[in-house]
């Protein structure tokens, strides 16, 4: 059975993943059926917004870039970095269902938050 730093190490890099898989379908897909449907936007309003959803794929690029960058940086860079950049995403996530859509919480603050658990334990 992997130790809890290896479930950790491996929580990071699917919450990266997610975010890569997010900046797919920000900057890519945005105005395909897929995106649309993710977003719950309408085609008029992903063509109009294309640029905007442009720009917020690339900060989930950075996110998921730091992230991988912890997940596979040797201690002690790695810890910390796997610390600040999961409490930025559930930072991010917090912001968006308040802001935006309550689905945000499920899909990105609460992987967020197990993964921030997940790698506070393995300290």
């Amino acid at each position: 059975m992997p130790g809890v730093s290896t479930v950790a190490v491996i929580a990071v890099v699917a919450l990266a993943l997610l975010h890569v898989y997010i900046l797919v379908l920000e900057m890519f897909l945005w105005t395909t059926p897929r995106a649309r449907a993710s977003f719950g936007t309408s085609a008029e309003f992903a063509r109009s917004t294309k640029a905007m959803a442009a720009n917020q794929g690339l900060y989930n690029g950075f996110l998921a870039a730091g992230l991988l960058w912890g997940a596979f940086a040797s201690d002690p860079v790695g810890f910390p970095v796997r610390v600040f950049f999961a409490s930025c995403v559930a930072v991010a996530g917090l912001f968006g269902a308040v802001t935006s859509s309550r689905k945000i919480l499920f899909v990105q603050t609460v992987p967020a938050a197990v993964v921030l658990v997940l790698v506070l334990l393995a300290r």
